[in-house]
């Protein structure tokens, strides 16, 4: 009854400065983590660290788990598992640190840090491992050999975290042509779809993987177009003249190159020798000039030559006519451009025509002189009344 509202006051005040006081005595040597851990990301292969900090550890342990496999790595200083490849360390028992060495993609994952407290306090971080691509071998396409107009596929599978992406250039840096709308100089996918492939779409292509993870990977894969020989003409009918020189010119297109040769219009081949030369120049893969060069010609070559030129796929001849404008002078013949396979047009020599017309006009010439003279002189003697000079005249 003697207590005062004073006494209630100072005794509550003191109690809570005892539990404050015991508060901290109580919690002074708790663990707690610095900062928060830091996800890592590493190149396969490689090492890998986290780092755990914590205040005032005392006799509290720290362990290492692996979560997804709720695997313990490490306690303390003790590595539990027994993969080789995981090490811990410490600095001064207050940053611990788990090393895996020699990363693989199994590695991959979220890892902890835990402290063995009442509850257990505990901090995560995930680590990345990323993988350079690699094309593998199957089933990408290896060298393709395909007929002409037949429908192809080339493919590029590959591997890598994060996944590549997949892009296909031409080694020539020539566009890549896809049907009739389709043309760029690089393509994305996995696969290049070729409808009804040509031969200007044969070459070399290259599948390309990226992702980002250094280094790139590419491989080399050659498209080969078959198709049997064409042959063009330039000029279709030549004129010369005997004893002159010649070169006759037949242009192939064949893949894979052709036999070619010459014959006469007999049927007989043109032989190498002093007289007859003939060479093919390579003008691309596919594209080739068959020419035959004629030394002197004579009678016998006035007539018709054939190139022909024969594959595994079949064969093809071209027909030049060879004539003489040796009775005619100076050839006015040319030739137009032939186009794809078009007839070849030839102006018809005019020279003898134009010396005939003009030893017409010179006798015409002639006549029409002495035709006049001796009207001259017939008019003169009848205007004389001179009777022998008329007689003269007569």
């Amino acid at each position: 009854a003697g207590t005062t509202r004073h006494d209630v006051a100072g005794g509550v005040l003191l109690v809570f400065l005892l539990n404050i006081v015991l508060s901290d005595m109580l919690f002074a040597d708790v663990p707690k983590f610095v900062n928060r851990m830091s996800n890592v990301t590493v190149t396969v292969g490689r090492d890998a660290t986290f780092a755990c900090s914590v205040d005032n550890i005392s006799n509290f342990k720290i362990a290492w788990l692996r979560v997804d496999t709720q695997t313990i790595l490490t306690i303390q200083n003790h590595v539990v598992t027994k993969n080789h490849r995981i090490v811990v360390t410490h600095s001064d028992h207050r940053t611990w640190y788990l090393h895996i060495k020699e990363t693989r993609e199994k590695d991959r994952g979220w890892y902890m840090c835990q402290v063995n407290t009442e509850p257990m306090k505990n901090q995560v971080a995930y680590l990345e491992v990323v993988v350079p691509p690699d094309i593998l071998d199957y089933p990408t396409s290896s060298d393709m050999i395909i007929r002409e107009n037949t429908n192809v596929t080339l493919e590029c599978a590959v591997r890598g975290s994060p996944t590549p992406v997949v892009s296909w250039r031409r080694e020539d840096s020539v566009d890549i042509v896809l049907g009739n709308t389709k043309r760029a100089v690089v393509y994305e996918g996995t696969s290049l779809t070729f409808q009804r492939v040509s031969r200007k779409q044969a070459g070399a292509y290259l599948c390309i993987a990226s992702n980002g993870v250094p280094p790139s990977v590419s491989k080399r894969i050659s498209l080969i177009v078959h198709f049997p020989p064409l042959i063009v003409i330039p000029s279709q009918l030549i004129g010369a003249k005997s004893g002159a020189p010649l070169t006759l010119d037949c242009h192939v297109e064949s893949f894979p190159n052709p036999i070619s040769f010459w014959t006469h219009e007999n049927g007989s081949l043109v032989s190498e020798g002093p007289k007859y030369h003939t060479w093919v120049e390579q003008v691309s893969s596919y594209k080739m000039f068959m020419r035959l060069h004629i030394g002197s010609l004579s009678k016998q070559d006035f007539g018709t030559f054939k190139c022909i030129a024969k594959n595994t796929l079949g064969g093809s001849e071209g027909v030049i006519k060879v004539y003489n404008i040796g009775f005619f002078g100076e050839s006015s013949h040319y030739v137009t451009d032939q186009g794809d396979q078009s007839t070849n047009q030839i102006a018809k020599s005019t020279w003898g025509l134009n010396q005939s017309n003009a030893g017409s006009s010179s006798q015409q010439s002639s006549f029409s002189q002495r035709l006049l003279l001796i009207v001259l002189v017939t008019f003169l003697c009848l205007s004389l009344l001179d009777n022998q000079f008329f007689v003269f005249c007569t």
